[in-house]
């Protein structure tokens, strides 16, 4: 008999206010799309309340006896949730995805005062500073518990921050009483997600437990990586076709500017580097007199950057550039090159 079936037929041996209660749960599992377990032990009623209003529209939470919750989700066939079935625990139901449900979780916790004979849930300290208390056995009280404590300026001081007990051990009555007169409230009040179950996978509060700042910094550094092998390696996307055009479009123009293939779109260029180059020269020249009258004293040009710009913009956002050719090649291949450059260039 499958464990759905043997659930059934207990639940048909339940008196009828049970019976409805197990529908009722089966039908909150069967409305949404991820069904969790929350711990609720320590939260007084009145603030569970105020929880489950600050929930509305995100998430619902049901609490009802553990062995009713049990039956639910066997009969749902969650028994990989029913293990955490234990102690004071409720059910948790959302159509939202399991991590912004555990966000949402952690954000409704409040801090709250700790009791004699609870298990510290952090390292508890009492912090550095004036602790607004009048001289007198106050002071006492704080060192006998472990604070760094005196009186001066008519005031009992810490001189420094004091960790008065450490994570797993249990609080005394006398760290309770002065942690309360202090107003330190070391631990955090909430519904604890035990497991939630969402599209067939069940996860742990461990597993969604992320930091998202730094997961989208991880993906936008991914997103800039795959961009960048997508430039270099041409390879064509909707994302960096423009990027891919605007480099080979600086790429050909650059190699034309040096193969000087007349094209209308480079003969302005082409004339400034003739004119720069043309400059560069007399200057070089000493005898002004050899020198027609326009080029006598004239001074070397600053080395033009315009040449070159437009293709190095696009090269800078990658991290690989094509290699130059060496220019015996150029030389070499300077006819075949020039007649084949023209043709592209129109």
């Amino acid at each position: 008999m499958s464990a759905e079936a043997q659930s059934e037929r207990k639940t048909e041996n339940l008196p009828e206010w049970k019976r409805e209660e197990v529908d009722e749960l089966a039908t909150l599992i069967e409305d949404y799309e991820s069904i969790g377990v929350v711990g609720i032990t320590g939260i007084p009623s009145k603030q569970l309340q105020d929880m489950r209003r600050g929930l509305h529209g995100t998430a619902v939470v049901r609490v009802s006896r553990n062995t009713l919750q049990t039956r639910a989700l066997e009969a749902a066939g969650l028994d990989n949730l029913v293990e955490h079935i234990d102690g004071q625990v409720g059910l948790v139901a959302t159509n939202a995805n399991p991590f912004a449900l555990y966000k949402e979780l952690e954000a409704s916790k409040t801090p709250a005062p700790i009791n004699a004979g609870e298990v510290a849930p952090n390292d508890i300290v009492i912090p550095e500073g004036d602790t607004g208390v009048d001289p007198g056995p106050f002071v006492g009280e704080l060192q006998q518990v472990g604070a760094n404590a005196r009186i001066e300026a008519g005031s009992i001081q810490v001189m420094e921050d004091s960790t008065v007990l450490e994570t797993g051990e249990e609080v005394s009555a006398d760290l309770a009483n002065v942690l309360n007169e202090l107003g330190i409230e070391p631990k955090e009040v909430g519904l604890d997600l035990r497991a939630v179950y969402s599209e067939g996978v069940l996860f742990d509060p461990e597993d969604l437990d992320i930091d998202v700042e730094a997961y989208e910094s991880d993906v936008q550094t991914a997103a800039a990586f795959a961009r960048n092998l997508s430039i270099n390696a041409g390879y064509p996307t909707a994302q960096t076709v423009p990027s891919i055009i605007a480099k080979a479009t600086g790429e050909a123009k650059s190699l034309g500017l040096h193969a000087a293939i007349e094209n209308d779109e480079l003969m302005p260029d082409l004339v400034r580097k003739a004119d720069a180059q043309l400059r560069a020269i007399a200057a070089q020249i000493d005898d002004e007199e050899a020198l027609p009258e326009e080029l006598q004293g004239v001074e070397a040009p600053a080395v033009p950057a315009a040449d070159t710009e437009e293709s190095t913009d696009d090269q800078d956002e990658t991290d690989d550039a094509e290699p130059e050719a060496d220019d015996d090649d150029d030389d070499d291949d300077d006819g075949d090159g020039a007649e084949g450059l023209g043709a592209m260039f129109g």
